[in-house]
């Protein structure tokens, strides 16, 4: 197809689609190109896979635990099959109904190829030329694979390939102590899978206040999973048919003896095949493309949004990158980046639902700050539940009574914390919740004695 358009979206990830059919609705004619599959990493390899494995580990955990509420259970047991058959089904309904949409949209033409810039303007793909007076980039990431000696040697795993295990590893290795590895650690623990985490820092999730990642480690410790910490020489060698990873610890063997080696030591933008240097359009040093307040590139008229711009690795970002560019040109809408505050969940089990800044963070900001904490095991309805575990912590600015931030590690935290959330966008002070009157018996009816019990952060 050779062909001229108002608009081109490279990429079907969560913000490409949403903004082609946009666009089309408003009288642009729009040509929307995937390479791969609609619905990027969320669809296809992150959220809606992963969390449907994770419904399913979640299921095994509590048939296990059936005994501790009165249901009498026989054997457990996991089809990891059938597993995989739920999880691809709904990423196949997604991916489905994306491509129905797009088909459905009067002025979208959708190109399945590989695009590559060949001028300012002008895009090949299927080595044919198109060319549009604005094009956007949604082009997504995918893992990052360090060159740790070794690594080529042995058929490891990445948050991708993983998903299309067919049988449960004996001994899964994840190396790496954050998000995606955590979930996967806990994930194929409750499936029945040996596990052990290597992470090369002295303690996981490090981005997180030390008493949250204490409390992560503690929890997923006690399903029996195994953590190597501060792993300063990892590397990768084959014995027989397992994987030896090298760990050089402080603490224990020096080498760990897995069936499985999962990789989840960080991702990296989807821009290094995409000719962007034809165009103009310009990187930093890891391949993120540089955007201004707006997403607008260093290229006149390209915008990039999602994982390829490095101002936010979620599908929540990546949406609202699509709001942002969308209420600036088709509604006279001045929004920005910089309006946006950093929320994410871990979804592990319990979740951690994050918004703001951190503990750490509010002590480097030099603002007079309030704190607020409380224990999972006094909160009613997580009692009732019997998942106690985890903590509530908040942090408030003295001064103008606005909420700073807050980490809500327990059962529902990744719901929870959205009123905190709400809140910090309405600017409201936190009095505003301290007099709410909210439901019982919930886990969000907490939050309000929380508040009120506000002491000065030393």
């Amino acid at each position: 197809m050779t062909g001229k358009f108002d608009a081109i979206v490279i990429g079907g990830g969560q913000a490409g689609p949403s903004l082609a059919v946009r666009l089309a609705n408003a009288g642009n004619r729009v040509a929307m190109i995937e390479r791969k599959f609609l619905g990027g990493t969320c669809v296809n390899t992150g959220c809606k896979p992963t969390k449907t494995m994770v419904a399913s580990a979640y299921a095994a955990r509590m048939a296990r635990r059936g005994a501790d509420y009165g249901v009498v259970l026989g054997e457990i047991g996991i089809d990891i099959k059938r597993v995989m058959a739920r999880k691809e089904k709904v990423t196949l309904d997604s991916r489905n109904g994306l491509r129905d949409w797009l088909a459905s949209t009067p002025n979208v033409t959708f190109i399945e190829g590989h695009a590559k810039f060949r001028a300012p303007g002008e895009i090949e793909v299927n080595g044919e030329t198109l060319s549009a007076a604005k094009i956007f980039l949604n082009v997504g990431g995918r893992a990052s694979v360090p060159d740790l000696p070794g690594v080529n040697d042995i058929p490891y795993l990445t948050n991708s390939s993983i998903l299309q295990l067919e049988t449960l590893p004996h001994h899964l290795v994840v190396v790496g102590g954050s998000y995606i590895g955590l979930e996967f650690a806990q994930m194929f623990r409750r499936f029945g899978s040996e596990v052990t985490v290597v992470e090369k820092g002295p303690r996981l999730t490090g981005r997180e206040d030390e008493d949250v990642s204490q409390a992560i480690q503690d929890i997923l410790a006690k399903e029996g999973i195994a953590f190597r910490l501060r792993a300063e020489c990892i590397k990768f060698r084959r014995q027989g048919g397992d994987i030896a990873v090298g760990v050089d610890c402080t603490d224990g063997a020096p080498e760990i003896l897995g069936s499985h080696v999962l990789l989840a030591m960080g991702r990296r933008p989807n821009t290094d095949d995409l000719g962007l240097e034809a165009a103009g359009i310009e990187t930093d040093e890891r391949g993120y493309i540089k955007v201004d307040d707006q997403l607008r590139t260093s290229a006149e008229n390209v915008w990039a949004m999602g994982d390829c711009n490095g101002r936010g690795a979620f599908t929540h970002t990546a949406y609202n990158d699509y709001e942002i560019v969308a209420a600036n040109l088709l509604d006279g809408d001045h929004r920005r980046l910089s309006d946006r505050f950093p929320c994410y969940a871990l979804y592990t089990d319990p979740p951690l639902g994050r918004v703001g800044m951190t503990e750490a963070e509010a002590r480097k900001s030099g603002k007079n700050c309030l704190i607020g904490g409380v224990e999972m095991t006094r909160v009613g309805r997580a009692v009732e539940r019997g998942e106690t575990e985890g903590f509530m912590k908040v942090l408030v600015d003295a001064d103008s009574r606005q909420i700073l931030g807050a980490s809500i590690l327990g059962a529902s935290g990744d719901e929870v914390v959205h009123g905190i959330l709400d809140l910090m966008y309405a600017k409201a002070k936190v009095d505003t919740l301290i007099r709410s009157v909210p439901i019982h018996p919930t886990i969000s009816e907490f939050l309000p004695t929380v508040f009120a019990g506000l002491k000065p952060l030393q």
